[in-house]
């Protein structure tokens, strides 16, 4: 947990296991100075670790695709939309989705999502402790985005769990089979549903994502059926996960590090500054998969045609010829070119929502609850892939948190 480096046998690392995202930065650092271009000890599919090849990669699509088969083990029957298409009918889907996550709709949802987050606190600060995922990292962010998106906020634990049987299903690594059948069920599911808000909003429209989806153009025509439902897939396990995975990894760092957290409870200002550097030091979504489109040499590496490669983004975010000091956690860093949020046409759809989130949720924690620890003979439990803590138990004493 702590901002510290350690000599790790990178030909052995198992990027995907629990062990490794728990504390992934010295497996990071130590790709760099062993092999920062590399082979897949597991598949044999080339790695890409430094932050300038990994940022070379994201920006030319029609080299480091992100139209390839595999996106058809997540539960898809298509592409979802824009994430696994590319440019230029990538872009005309950026244009018309990118208004409805601006920095001026994140303005109109801060008033009830600052009060959601106390709504919270009040439920548990009285009890001197909480597991923070489920009490916390979770309901915070899916609350807004189910606000956004204009879905019940009632069906929460159906999108929750389909989510996770897309993204973290039971199994996992270790019964691929069974992994794969439980993502093509959740994937009928999700289609289903939205199908039936399709059905719904086309009779009686709202003001929400579905219905302004259903009246978008492209070129002058609408999008298609499919089209929205791809959108829409993408949304749901998008929206659902990756802010809860960063909340949840920045405070488990914040609540090891106690001097890095005093500093925000005594600056509050400071707080956006926090945020991005944890995004970081933390990047929840630590690998992106691209398949080649031509052969390309990378470093001494020669990447064939048609190979998976896959970029760590966790590590370019840790590379000390991108970052001064990238080893350490810096809130007063000026200069922070992180690609926590990818880079290029395909960066995150939702990067102003995340940070309006994180920003706003950290504010008011820190405010109520300013001194924390996790509980004594605890250890936080992450998943692998995207880094979640699906386990943090935090306790303080109960004088310690303020009132509203």
């Amino acid at each position: 947990m702590a901002a510290d480096d350690s000599d790790i046998d990178a030909g052995s690392v198992n990027l995907f296991s629990p062990e490794f995202a728990a504390c992934p930065q010295p497996t990071y650092r130590d790709l760099h100075a062993r092999c920062p271009v590399m082979r897949s000890p597991l598949t044999g599919g080339p790695i890409l670790t430094r932050y300038e090849d990994v940022v070379w990669a994201l920006r030319h699509p029609e080299i480091f695709s992100s139209e390839m088969e595999m996106q058809m083990a997540l539960g898809t029957q298509r592409p979802m939309i824009p994430q696994q298409i590319d440019p230029p009918v990538q872009t005309k889907f950026r244009k018309i989705l990118d208004p409805q996550f601006s920095r001026k709709r994140m303005q109109l949802i801060e008033p009830e999502l600052r009060a959601h987050a106390n709504r919270l606190i009040d439920e548990f600060i009285d009890d001197g402790g909480c597991e923070f995922n489920s009490s916390f990292a979770i309901p915070i962010p899916c609350n807004a985005f189910l606000a956004l998106l204009g879905l019940p906020r009632e069906d929460l634990d159906l999108f929750l769990g389909l989510k996770d049987g897309i993204i973290r299903p039971a199994g996992g690594f270790e019964d691929p089979e069974g992994a794969a059948r439980i993502r093509v069920e959740s994937g009928r599911q999700i289609y289903a549903y939205f199908e039936d808000v399709i059905a719904d909003r086309t009779k009686r429209p709202r003001d929400d994502m579905v219905s302004y989806l259903l009246k978008a153009e492209i070129d002058g025509q609408r999008i298609s059926h499919n089209d929205i439902l791809d959108i829409t897939f993408l949304l749901l396990i998008a929206g659902l996960d990756t802010v809860t995975s960063t909340l949840g990894c920045n405070t488990a760092f914040l609540a090891a590090n106690p001097e890095h957290r005093r500093r925000i409870v005594e600056d509050p200002e400071l707080i956006p500054n926090a945020v991005e550097e944890l995004l970081r030091w933390e990047t929840p979504v630590t690998t992106v998969p691209r398949v080649v489109k031509q052969k390309v040499t990378i470093g001494d590496l020669e990447i064939q045609e048609g190979e998976v490669a896959m970029l760590l983004i966790g590590a370019a975010d840790v590379d000390d010829a991108a970052f001064p000091e990238a080893g350490r956690v810096d809130f007063d860093r000026e200069s922070n070119r992180h690609v926590a949020f990818g880079a290029g046409p395909h960066r995150c759809l939702g990067s102003h929502l995340a940070r309006f989130e994180l920003t706003t949720a950290m504010e008011e924690w820190h405010r109520r609850i300013p001194d924390y620890a996790i509980e004594p003979g605890e250890t936080p439990r992450y998943s692998p892939g995207i880094r979640e803590v699906q386990y943090l138990p935090l306790v303080w004493e109960r004088s310690a948190g303020s009132a509203r």
